[in-house]
């Protein structure tokens, strides 16, 4: 064991070096002495034994520690090599080298925020040092002076240090001890520092998203009323033209606690202190769409009654107001012409759901009408329209192909031919499928042309694929996929005939020859492998695929013809 273990380092030490080195040579010798070390240390586990272990595990330690210097100071610019320096040091306890590793990474790689971050949580959780942790966030903001995340971080670290000191200061109390000797500051301990960082922040950063990103940090500290106060205060005056300021505040009337019952509280008192709440929030939702009337701040209360009518509950009552909520703040926001596009499918899956089939169809003939361009829009209303078996399908079919641009029309072409697969004659089917064709936008006409052939091949079997193939092998433009689904359709005959395959294949190499390599191993095989195939013909495949291919396709087409003649023979 201890022969190979020398032998292979030795092999490893001598890959890095060489003059030309290669990064990979470093990470395989590191990961070596990383399972060494691993392995060292189950067994040492196992049989208890402790002889020489900080003599063994300290030069096996150091050199992975040279290992990682070399290569992160011959590739600086990998990050990940400089992170799996930072996850060895921390696996191993090595707190005064993995402080000298941030350091030499933040020097290389200051534009990185979550480098900074890792780097101060470190220094904060792991070192307990408050300061060196203010430190580095203190640098960061020096490059990155608008991050809203090295805001945050740095933020919740100055809330975290001051809970950490009035936990220790509280607890010194209780043990009576003179706090003379600590210097706790008055200022740390309310949170003044975190509240200096976030009047900073918000002059660098505007937005109410980051308000109340900041404010959400500071609602898991209890010590931090009047500084949500003040964070609260500023987002309502600064930002009142936001629907998510308008959201925060609705959504606050579910957190508002109660008021103690004197009763023992029943599920039908719980259930209708909820639809207080509920009603409440509503209340301020309707107060932000008569002030603030648009589509995102619709779409924030829509989103509300969504969500609260999905919420489980076992009052029948409770369900049936939502219900109807949902349904009235859906029509308003409808009527108002602010609903927004995405919201319409949940509005008419719902409307089906509760069989309300008429307002289900004028709600997506509104909707088509209001985004007549929007191929999922009218999707969607064709799939209301096929599901309540209308009949008019066809009519809105033709409808929707007025309004959506050629090149977007794909999705409603599949749609069209696999309902009329199911409710209409083959001719009819038919007539469709070759309507489909005369689309100049080569992404419908290909992908039509596909599924031709396999609807010809699946109502009408082989002669009926191979009539379809034959019209339109020379309808250009093609898909690879087209001729190979002809190939496979005739292989699935027990008459399979390689004359067939022959012209297959050849249509198939003028339009995709010389940048398709397969296709001609492909054909080779065929010639060798069918009973009507003559493998004398491979060679001249062999010949015109090395004349059509071009680059690193003909190398890669050689390798596979050479073991293709060596597994043949």
């Amino acid at each position: 064991m201890p022969r190979a273990v020398i032998k292979k380092a030795s092999a490893l030490e001598y890959k890095i070096q060489r003059r030309a080195l290669h990064k990979e040579d470093f990470i395989d010798y590191i990961q070596y002495e990383i399972n060494l070390l691993e392995l060292i240390k189950k067994r040492r586990s196992r049989i208890g034994y402790s002889f020489k272990k900080d003599e063994i595990e300290y030069s096996i330690v150091q050199r992975i520690q040279g290992l990682f210097k070399r290569a992160t100071g011959k590739w600086k610019e990998d990050v990940q090599l400089w992170l799996s320096h930072v996850a060895f040091c921390k696996k191993w306890n090595m707190k005064f080298q993995l402080s000298k590793v941030f350091s030499a990474m933040l020097a290389i790689h200051p534009n990185k925020p979550a480098l900074w971050i890792m780097a101060a949580k470190w220094e904060m959780e792991e070192r307990l040092s408050s300061e060196s942790a203010r430190h580095l966030f203190l640098r960061a903001l020096r490059f990155h002076p608008e991050c809203p995340k090295l805001y945050q971080e740095y933020f919740r670290m100055e809330l975290m240090h001051a809970e950490k000191q009035r936990k220790e200061k509280k607890e010194f109390e209780q043990a009576k001890m003179d706090l003379g000797a600590f210097n706790y500051s008055e200022e740390i301990l309310r949170g003044e520092l975190a509240r200096i960082i976030y009047r900073d922040a918000i002059q660098k950063i505007q937005g109410a998203e980051f308000h109340l990103s900041l404010l959400s940090i500071a609602k898991l500290f209890d010590f931090t009323l009047d500084l949500q106060k003040e964070i609260l205060e500023k987002l309502q005056v600064e930002h009142a033209d936001d629907p998510l300021t308008w959201d925060y505040m609705a959504r606050q009337e579910l957190e508002l606690v109660s008021l103690p019952s004197s009763q023992h509280s029943s599920k039908q008192t719980k259930a209708s202190e909820v639809a207080q709440k509920e009603e409440r929030c509503c209340a301020v939702f309707d107060e932000a769409v008569t002030s603030l009337p648009t589509e995102p701040m619709w779409k924030c209360y829509v989103t509300f009654c969504l969500e609260r009518y999905n919420r489980k509950t076992n009052s029948e009552a409770l369900r049936q107001k939502r219900l109807e909520r949902m349904l009235s703040v859906l029509s308003r926001a409808h009527e108002s012409n602010l609903l927004p596009e995405e919201l319409y499918k949940q509005w008419l899956q719902l409307l089906l759901e509760l069989n309300l089939s008429e307002r289900a169809t004028e709600v997506a003939a509104a909707a088509t009408k209001r985004f007549s361009p929007s191929v999922d829009m009218w999707q969607t209303r064709l799939q209301v329209l096929i599901q309540l078996n209308s009949d008019c399908v066809a009519e809105c079919f033709e409808e929707a192909f007025k309004q959506v641009k050629s090149k977007d029309s794909l999705s409603l072409w599949t749609l069209w031919v696999e309902w009329s697969e199911g409710a209409n004659r083959k001719e009819d089917t038919e007539a469709l499928y070759q309507r489909s064709l005369l689309i100049t936008v080569p992404a419908v006409s290909v992908t039509m042309k596909e599924k031709y052939l396999d609807w010809a091949y699946r109502t009408g079997g082989y002669k009926k694929a191979k009539k379809v193939f034959t019209s339109l092998h020379e309808n250009r433009p093609f898909s690879r996929e087209f001729f190979k689904r002809m190939i496979q359709i005739e292989k699935e005959q027990e008459s399979c005939k390689m004359s067939n395959l022959r012209e297959y294949y050849e249509r198939a190499l003028r339009e995709f020859g010389s940048a398709d390599s397969d296709l001609w191993l492909d054909y080779i095989k065929e010639e060798l492998s069918h009973p009507q195939g003559k493998p004398e013909n491979s060679g001249n495949i062999h010949w015109r695929a090395m004349k059509m291919l071009q680059g690193e396709l003909v190398e890669n087409f050689v390798c596979k013809y050479t073991l293709l003649q060596t597994g043949h023979s």
